[in-house]
């Protein structure tokens, strides 16, 4: 096997005198074997057996003749489980494979070499010795078989059922005259337009029906429904379109399937993400006469194919992606018909005079080459419109040249340009248009733009702007220091955010077509009394700013959105819904409001108000009756003000009422009014002190509850819950208790998780714990106070943005990462982008292609020298995308997190150095925003999930730190979150507060917030020594015991010192369909009183250990279990039950002796109660505190070494153990199969619910066997030494 291997590498130029050896290649060639339809390849063994592209019938009557219909077999490559690509004669894999891993964040030479020879590699590059068969893919180019087939009408007695060869390929139905389609005539069904229907008389049959007056119908029937099902689909899609289009994308096609050309009538064909030949595959396309749209783009084309001359029908031509560096000058280079040419995302710098040709032209992208000025070339072109520059190498922006250019749109953006070349004003009638965004520009004069109607010169550092004010409409001119000259009069809308103004532009008062105001982010202390009584105004944004205050001389007013968040108002104007009569939605939070205006001077007034948000004021029990005159509103927030009672009556009035929010209050109960409000969906009334549960649950459409942080002693539910309850969070209530009857009914609709303490009563632990999936939330949160050990803490933070897989995938999975990283071996600098590097592995073996932001924040000990700087424990912060982590310092921010974008110079190098096209909204292909995301394997090399890492050594100044998804940082600074909740004491309340905050200040997107509370002391900052190694079967002890706070260790009693750690998490969702928040909070079990004297009631007391069994878990390789539990019983003495799996074998118990469990009550005792606030987790992710990883046992070391570490290179350079050289290039077989929508086939995953429940009289005797199983595993271990603690473990790579 290591000889035929050997052989392979030599056929592809990785023989010791390092030419390819063409001449040996057949000898590996053996008569192909069938291949399976397993999802999975095989590897290639002594037993070769090449499997070839996939035949196409040989030349006969009816069929046209097939291109290359035996192709040499070759070497392929397959990346991101998506298209595979042939070879080149100067390609090699190792090198191909170690360039890969560079790119993806590898730096480390010997990691990168372990990482390629790991076997779960394949799910991101694999290597293939012929063409494997993408089932996905060939589905689209072609469904063919032999079937039982009847034309015309079933009643008639003259046609019969006759086995025939059926092909369904481009738009039509191919079905031969014979069984075999070698031989005989074929009849040709166009689908376009025609019917799909199935046969009910028969099983399994469909009748394919053409259109137009003499359409004929041919009858079908399949063996099995899964073929039936799937013919159906592809056909009814066929028969569904308008014009004669063909999508063959992603088949790695580097010909056109024979079939294809039975389609004569084809109008669209995309084939763009193909290998297409340009010597055979691309000269066929002459053959559909009638082809109007063609798209070749991402096909590695490097020249122009001059047969696409001769497509004198094609309207629009797609190129980009490739690597054309020329096109061709060609005397008959003649598209009359040609319309759009799109040349983006390739290296032209210069077009030749023969494009002046193409007279009818309109549309010219030439966006992401290498241009350095304007092509001279485009003057001819007198039909253009719109003209794509972006990307390119332009330095001037000459106005002058511009007038010769007939385009009405022309984009410029993420040009580098340095000087305006200013014209005569009004010289310049044409342009419309005019993108200049990120393009450092200082001053802009475009006066000369007579006609211009919209100018987006967005993200400059733009100090002075003149515009001609005639014709401009829209100008967006945000993340500036902007003062426009002159006045354009015709303006709709303006875009003057984080523009850095101190007030409001005069002559925005002469613009009296203005409708859209953007200042947010600005100086503004005072808005104009013009501004808010203009006639015209619609909507007007003035958060963030400095106003105190508004005129009370208010007009009339159309203002229809109204946003003045985050201003020092302390009141609004009295007549202001009075004068604006059409206001809808008002926005006045995080201001110093005590009041609030009338709604109406009478009660019979109309009031167009829907939408309230009063959040963060100081607002009393005497604003509740003005609300009533608001008779249509639907969302009312009122968080965190001080509101003692709300009046039943005025509730009640509130009929309209859909999403309410009463959190952060001083209420004590909510009205039973509530009932009248029958479209009420979400209430959320957290961190009060309502101590009687409201009847919310009688309502019909109610979907969100949260009475989490209160009073509650009871809860009374109704004997059904209603058929829309997503969410009862109800966590942070110390007093309330269950009755089996509540909680069997709670439990069986999956909305909560409970514990049975050993006194008996059933206190509630957590609510809704397994409703995520239900909720749809795009977040998770990581929270394990006890990691690797007592000395270790692990938090993180995951978005997926518009995906639900990835961030549960992220947090199941990403905290066993990090723990096989710590125990990799003695360097460990980069452990933590090891840990994001192989999560992106991990990610594609559990077939997911999309992706997400990630932060991590890690607390281990790190002791110090008497006399040095430092402190005894390190946060270690890493973060790709979004997700940041923010420290408290002395109530100071301190950044521990960075984000990655285009506008970074050396990102954007970055992402072009790859080809990478961005677009309008700078994502990356459109895409995503962040050039550090994990997942997104398509992407790569130009989006990586090589993480940003800072570690700072804690100190007793550090009081908290906090992690957020994309959603709070969007729309609060560091510096805010950090104030708002550092005088909040109890961790779960604070990341409740910063979600809602975030909600009511605008955020619709999934949340996430972790708050991690430290007390760190001046004792603990101090030199601390390893704790001895014990001898084997000798008990452990360690100076320092456990922290139940959070898994920093507490000194000796003696010392007087105390370092605790308390963590909660908070996510939610604004969805669309329910427009709230979704929230939940996950507790570890508290089973008993705090014994912590300054922790009376808070959720990270310590607790006695247990004596007897104790139980402790350990997890290997990929087990996912983050710390969140879903059983409600805490585990019998001895009695294991499985925790979440992605992609391992099996997690690892540990049971401790019972004679020698009291010597470990460090390890044994459990970890701090774990919230979450606003997240939704499936019932399998709780918290158990896994303990440390034990070490390899010496024998198993030693295989380690003599596989990996004995660096002994071979011919080919390879380190790897020999014994999995086999892995590296496989037999061409199936390619892995695709989900719908792009996924791999995942892992089974274990059922959330499939756990093992013992009988109580059974409980005796599975005590008895497990205690036999016991004395045996520890007979057979008497023979090593016992393990040290995880710090001090030597393991080698």
């Amino acid at each position: 096997m290591l000889y035929l291997f050997r052989q392979m590498l030599n056929f592809r130029g990785f023989g010791d005198d390092g030419e390819a050896d063409a001449g040996d290649a057949p000898k590996l060639i053996t008569e192909p074997a069938k291949c399976s339809n397993s999802s999975l390849t095989r590897p290639l063994t002594s037993q070769a057996s090449v499997q070839p592209d996939q035949e196409i019938p040989e030349a006969s009557r009816g069929w046209p003749e097939p291109i290359n219909p035996s192709p040499t077999p070759a070497l392929f490559i397959q990346l991101h489980g998506g298209v595979v690509r042939r070879l080149g004669d100067d390609e090699r894999p190792l090198q191909i494979l170690n360039k890969y891993l560079a790119n993806l964040g590898f730096e480390d030479a010997w990691r990168m070499q372990e990482e390629g020879m790991n076997p779960e590699i394949g799910c991101l590059i694999r290597f293939y010795f012929g063409k494997p068969r993408c089932v996905g893919g060939s589905e689209r180019v072609q469904l063919s078989g032999v079937f039982n087939v009847r034309k015309g009408k079933l009643a008639l007695p003259v046609n019969r059922w006759s086995r025939r060869q059926v092909t369904l390929s481009g738009t039509c139905l191919i079905v031969s005259s014979v069984k075999h389609a070698h031989t005989g005539k074929m009849h040709i069904l166009p689908l376009i337009g025609g019917k799909v229907e199935e046969v009910k008389r028969h099983s399994h049959c469909l009748a394919f029906s053409s259109a137009g007056p003499q359409s004929q119908t041919y009858y079908v029937s399949y063996e099995s429904y899964a073929e039936h099902l799937r013919w159906h689909r592809m056909a009814s899609k066929i028969a569904s379109q308008r014009v004669n289009s063909v999508d063959l994308s992603c088949c790695s096609l580097e010909e056109l399937p024979a079939q294809l050309f039975y389609s004569q009538d084809l109008t669209h064909l995309s084939l763009k993400n193909n290998f297409m030949s340009p010597l055979k595959g691309v000269p066929a396309l002459t053959r559909f006469c009638k082809l109007r749209s063609l798209s070749l783009s991402n096909n590695a084309l490097s020249e122009f194919p001059p047969a696409l001359c001769d497509i004198t029908s094609l309207t629009e031509l797609n190129l980009s992606g490739n690597r054309l560096s020329c096109l061709p000058v060609l005397s008959r280079l003649v598209l009359p018909s040609l319309q759009t040419l799109l040349l983006d995302g390739n290296v032209l710098s210069s077009l030749p005079a023969e494009l002046r040709s193409l007279e009818g032209l309109s549309y010219l992208g030439l966006s992401f080459n290498c241009f350095s000025s304007v092509p001279p070339v485009l003057e001819k072109l007198r039909g253009m419109e719109k003209l794509c520059l972006a990307g390119n190498q332009l330095s001037v922006l000459d106005m002058i040249g511009l007038q010769w250019l007939p385009a009405r749109y022309v984009d410029l953006r993420l040009n580098r340009l340095h000087k305006v070349m200013v014209a005569e004003p009004e010289q310049l009638v044409h342009v419309v248009q005019l993108d200049l965004r990120d393009t450092g520009l200082q001053e802009l004069d475009v006066r000369c733009l007579g006609k211009l109607e919209q100018l987006r010169c967005d993200r400059n550092s733009l100090s002075l702007l003149r515009v001609s004010g005639h014709a401009l409409k829209s100008l967006h001119a945000a993340h500036n220091g902007t003062n426009v000259q002159p006045v354009p009069e015709n303006l709709t809308v303006l875009d003057l955010s984080r523009n850095k103004l101190g007030h409001v532009p005069d002559w925005l008062g002469e613009s009296s077509r203005l409708e859209v105001l953007d200042i947010n982010h600005n100086r503004v202390t005072e808005l104009p009394v013009w501004l808010l009584s203009g006639g015209s105004l619609r909507k007007l944004l003035a958060g963030w700013n400095d106003v105190s205050r508004l005129t009370e001389r208010l007009e009339s007013s159309q203002l229809e959105v109204l946003d003045l968040q985050h201003n020092h108002l302390t009141e609004l104007p009295h007549n202001l819904f009075i004068k604006a009569q059409s206001l809808r939605y008002l926005n006045v939070s995080a201001n110093k409001l005590e009041d609030l205006p009338a709604a109406s001077l009478s009660e019979d007034a109309f009031s167009s108000l829907e939408e309230l948000y009063v959040t963060n004021n100081s607002l009393s029990d005497k604003v509740v009756p003005l609300l009533t005159g608001h008779s249509r509103l639907r969302v009312l927030h009122l968080a965190y003000n001080q509101l003692q009672t709300f009046t039943a009556s005025k509730l009640a009035r509130l009929e309209q009422l859909e999403e309410l929010d009463l959190s952060g209050n001083r209420l004590r109960a909510v009205p039973t009014t509530i009932l009248s409000c029958q479209r009420l969906h979400t209430l959320s009334a957290h961190s009060n002190c309502i101590s009687t549960f409201p009847e919310v649950l009688q309502l019909p459409e109610i979907k969100c509850v949260d009475l989490s942080c209160n009073e509650l002693s009871e809860v009374t539910l109704p004997e059904t819950l209603p058929p829309k309850l997503q969410e009862l969070d109800l966590t942070g209530n110390p007093r309330l208790g269950l009755d089996h009857k509540s909680l069997e009914l709670l439990k069986y609709e999956r909305l909560i998780s409970r514990n049975v303490p050993p006194h008996g009563r059933l206190t509630l632990v957590l609510l809704s714990a397994a409703i995520s999936a239900v909720s749809g939330l795009c977040v998770a949160a990581l929270a394990q106070d006890s990691f690797c050990g007592t000395r270790e803490a692990l938090y993180g933070v995951f978005d997926g943005d518009r995906n639900v897989e990835v961030p549960y995938l992220l947090q199941c999975t990403m905290g066993d990462v990090l723990a096989e990283e710590l125990h990799r071996g003695p360097k460990q600098e980069d452990y933590m982008t090891s840990t994001f590097l192989t999560m992106q592995r991990k990610l594609g073996t559990a077939g997911q292609k999309m992706g997400g932001s990630a932060a991590l924040c890690h607390i281990r000990h790190a002791p110090v020298a008497p006399g040095e700087h430092g402190g005894c424990f390190t946060l270690t912060a890493a973060n790709v995308g979004r997700c940041r982590a923010v420290l408290c310092r002395g109530g100071n921010a301190v950044l521990l997190s960075d984000v990655h974008t285009v506008r970074v110079e050396s990102e954007y190098q970055r992402v072009r150095q790859h080809n990478a096209i961005i677009t309008e909204d700078n994502k990356v292909s459109g895409v995503t925003d962040s050039t550090r995301m994990m997942g997104y394997s398509f992407l790569c090399p130009s989006v990586t999930p090589r993480p940003h890492v800072a570690t700072v050594a804690l100190n007793p100044q550090d009081e908290f730190f906090l992690l957020g998804s994309r959603g709070l940082w969007d729309l609060m600074s560091p510096s805010e979150a950090i104030e708002a909740v550092r005088n909040v004491p109890d961790a779960l309340a604070a990341a409740k507060k910063l979600v809602t905050l975030a909600q009511s200040y605008g955020c619709s997107d999934s949340l996430s917030a972790v708050v991690v509370r430290l007390s760190i002391t001046e004792d603990c900052c101090c030199f601390c020594e390893p704790p001895p190694s014990p001898g084997p079967g000798q008990p452990t002890s360690h100076p320092y015991s456990s922290s139940s706070d959070g898994g920093i260790p507490l000194p000796p009693a003696s010392s007087g010192t105390v370092s605790e750690l308390s963590s909660e998490f908070s996510m939610s969702e604004m969805s669309s369909e329910v427009g709230s928040t979704a929230s939940s909070e996950e507790p570890p079990p508290q089973t008993e009183p705090p014994s912590h004297p300054n922790a009376q009631g808070r959720a990270g007391a310590r607790r006695a250990a247990c004596a007897g069994g104790s139980f402790q878990r350990q997890f290997s390789g990929a087990l996912s279990d983050n710390g969140l539990d879903s059983e409600d019983e805490e585990p019998i003495a001895g009695v294991f039950s499985n925790g979440s799996r992605v992609e391992v074998e099996a997690d690892v118990h540990c049971l401790l002796r019972h004679d020698c469990a009291h010597t470990h009550a460090a390890s044994a005792s459990k970890p701090p109660p774990v919230t979450s606030a606003n997240e939704l987790l499936p019932p399998s992710f709780t918290s158990l505190s896994p303990s440390p990883v034990p070490p390899p046992s010496p024998c198993l070391s030693g295989e380690v070494r003599s596989g990996t570490l004995g660096r002994r290179a071979r011919a080919n350079g390879s380190v790897a153990c020999q014994g999995r050289n086999q892995d590296l290039i496989e037999e061409a077989a199936d390619a892995p199969v695709k989900k719908q929508g792009g996924y791999f086939n995942a892992p089974a995953q274990p059922d959330p619910e499939d756990q093992l429940i013992i009988p109580p009289e059974l409980e005796e005797e599975v005590r008895q066997i497990i205690q036999q199983q016991e004395q045996m595993q520890t007979h057979n271990q008497q023979t090593h030494a016992y393990q040290r603690p995880a710090d001090y473990f030597v393991t080698p790579l």
